[in-house]
């Protein structure tokens, strides 16, 4: 079927590769022109503008957003003026929930479907498909289904709630994804911390996904990472985030539900981008007025 994809990012260029392989027809469109240069040699349309992207879809049009969530209001106050009614908006970032269902229901006054799509698989999404966790009417979900079938894996998209409700699963998702990084890292960090054993980091990653317990395709790129640097040696320890855990947990304390394994594991990662902790030369210096101990100084 025919649809727009705006942002040829690493999501959203893979996302269009995909969707051509299956016998689609893509509308492209993104700020730089040398990722819509190179699309356009792969089969898909390039577009001049968000205008030109309207123009070249035949009603019903379908125009999927792939940009930064800090760049998805911006792109459907400027693609909203050249849409009509029966017209479907698709956002398959990361936005915050809310923003989603407050977009639904200002095009829903226009006569335009809003469906999100919480979208998983990162850069394997090309080869391998991607998990889709999609908000829509039935209506909406319907006509879209060729579109999530050619991304997804057999079994990986979903009709999960109406509008809002993708981004709502993606975010809880992107939490659970928190906490399992956050249990690995620990984890190989104690291994290489050992002073009684010198530990190939990348061979028990090996093992551990051969029957273990802990075995899983976080793990397998774990033992795909060490086995370029056992040591990750050339990686710095600084871990940024897209705003889902930080929106999983504040969730989470709304609803009164405990969730302390996510909620530690977004706060290692704020600890990460420290250069020093001032909290820990506090504690440093507590101990040392009340107990005496030894301080390290610089």
């Amino acid at each position: 079927m025919q649809l727009a994809m705006i942002g040829l990012g690493r999501m959203g260029g893979n996302m269009v590769r995909r969707l051509v392989q299956g016998g689609h027809e893509l509308i492209v469109y993104d700020s730089s022109a040398e990722e819509i240069k190179s699309h356009v040699g792969t089969g898909a349309k390039g577009a001049k503008d968000v205008a030109d992207v309207a123009r070249q879809l035949a009603p019903r049009r379908v125009v999927w957003i792939m940009v930064p969530a800090s760049a998805v209001e911006g792109t459907i106050e400027q693609l909203t003026p050249h849409l009509a009614r029966g017209d479907i908006a698709i956002d398959g970032g990361n936005s915050n929930f809310r923003d989603s269902v407050r977009r639904a229901e200002a095009l829903k006054k226009r006569g335009i479907e809003f469906v999100d799509v919480g979208t998983s698989g990162g850069i394997w999404g090309l080869t391998l498909g991607y998990c889709l966790m999609i908000g829509a009417s039935p209506a909406a979900f319907q006509h879209c289904e060729p579109i999530f079938r050619t991304l997804a894996p057999a079994d990986g998209y979903a009709h999960v709630g109406p509008s809002g409700a993708g981004h709502y699963v993606k975010m809880v998702h992107n939490g659970i994804e928190y906490g399992l990084l956050e249990a690995y890292a620990e984890g190989y960090e104690i291994l290489h911390a050992s002073q009684d054993f010198k530990l190939q980091l990348g061979k028990i990653a090996k093992l551990w996904n051969h029957g273990s317990v802990v075995r899983s395709w976080l793990n397998e790129l774990a033992e795909r990472a060490f086995s370029r640097d056992d040591q990750l040696a050339a990686i710095r320890g600084y871990v940024d985030d897209s705003g889902e855990g930080r929106w999983t947990v504040e969730e989470a304390i709304r609803l009164d539900v405990p969730a302390p394994v996510i909620t530690l594991s977004l706060l290692a990662r704020l600890r990460s981008r420290q250069q020093e902790s001032f909290g820990a030369k506090v504690i440093a210096a507590l101990r040392n007025e009340f107990g005496g101990h030894a301080v390290q100084t610089k």
